[in-house]
């Protein structure tokens, strides 16, 4: 009887711990499109955001994304992709922002 008590509190404990894993986090951004290039005191910074499309609302995507642009700047949707190559199976949609 003492393993079954054990078991349940250490599987508690582990799922307690992965809450987080669930978490938008910060990844490699989508590369520009082709095009004209911008002059380099124009161009501007892009970030992207791993994230999951049923747990997480697009204002705290867009809140990450602004955490992780400079300083005087704001995070604009670029583009949203589901190509699993940089985000995890329980995180797909990657969303990227220019930082203007």
């Amino acid at each position: 009887m003492t393993g079954r008590p054990a078991a349940l509190l250490l599987s508690l404990a582990a799922s307690l711990a992965g809450c987080s894993a669930l978490d938008p986090y910060p990844t490699q951004p989508r590369a520009a499109p082709p095009g004209p290039t911008a002059a380099p005191a124009v161009a501007s910074e892009r970030v992207a955001i791993c994230y999951n499309t049923l747990g997480t609302t697009l204002a705290e995507v867009q809140t990450q994304a602004q955490q992780e642009c400079p300083a005087n700047t704001v995070a604009e949707p670029a583009d949203t992709d589901w190509y699993l190559e940089n985000c995890p199976l329980l995180l797909p949609a990657r969303a990227t922002f220019v930082c203007r």
